[in-house]
């Protein structure tokens, strides 16, 4: 596929493009300029895709085909005779058993990846959502910082709050981000205040804290359940949000 001619804009006018994309004023150089960002995008798709696989093809050739898992050790020798030269003695199946267990444990080991704990705000597959506008603003009004520009719709601000129920449940806000065309300033739609100041609410390190102590679950036993779910929580992060129970029970413990 031939490398298509690249589009150069600069940020006001791109903005200015989208504004009049979303007021349907396009011109005819404004076509011709989204049909250029439309081809030079579908090829750098296709180009992305080649490379992975001619990334692939070269690993192939380098370091050779993956090669099968390993069978465990068949019956067919102890079967033979017990004890006998063509039978596979203790010593043996307690080596093999040994290696086994150390290869899966490798391979759990690199099958693990590492990370922080954090959860991007996509991961919440089944968050309920709530869409938050703003009261005294509006697409189209002038902006109230400048009193020059208009004000247009950006993509929603994400919010993420997390409640206890059985066992956690989060609701996703998305908040109306309107930003004016003149001088950039941006508006963001308030949280309702039933939202809370903070992510995981009190309620919802009581859960987890019950779930471990009371139920007696594992950590990591409740990030899988959560994660079936659809509402992910790393065992990290429980264990975070428990310790902050932990410090408002202990005056009344040592009490």
């Amino acid at each position: 596929m031939k490398r298509p001619e690249e589009v150069t804009l600069s940020r006001d006018e791109g903005e200015a493009l989208i504004e009049r994309l979303e007021r349907d004023a396009l011109s005819a150089e404004d076509r011709r300029v989204l049909v250029k960002v439309l081809t030079f995008y579908f090829w750098l798709l296709f180009a992305l895709r080649e490379a992975k696989l001619s990334l692939k093809r070269l690993k192939a050739l380098v370091f050779g085909e993956k090669g099968k898992k390993r069978e465990p050790p068949g019956s067919g020798g102890a079967a033979g005779g017990g004890g006998g030269t063509g039978g596979i003695g203790t010593a043996g199946i307690e080596s093999s058993v040994r290696q086994g267990a150390g290869e899966r444990g490798q391979a759990e080991a690199s099958a693990r990846r590492p990370g922080h704990g954090r959860q991007g705000a996509a991961v919440y597959g089944e968050a309920q959502r709530v869409e938050c506008r703003h009261e005294e603003l509006a697409v189209g009004e002038r902006c109230p910082a400048c009193g020059r520009g208009r004000l247009y719709r950006l993509p929603a601000g994400i919010e993420m709050r997390l409640d206890g129920h059985a066992l956690l449940s989060a609701v996703r806000y998305e908040l109306e981000k309107l930003r004016c065309s003149a001088c950039g300033q941006v508006f963001t739609a308030p949280l309702p205040a039933a939202a809370g100041p903070e992510k995981y609410s009190a309620r919802a390190r009581a859960v987890l804290a019950l779930g471990r102590y009371y139920l007696g679950v594992p950590l990591y036993r409740l990030e899988g359940y959560q994660a079936l779910v659809g509402i992910p929580v790393p065992d990290a992060t429980q264990w975070d949000q428990i310790e902050r129970v932990a410090d408002c029970a202990y005056p009344v413990f040592k009490h």
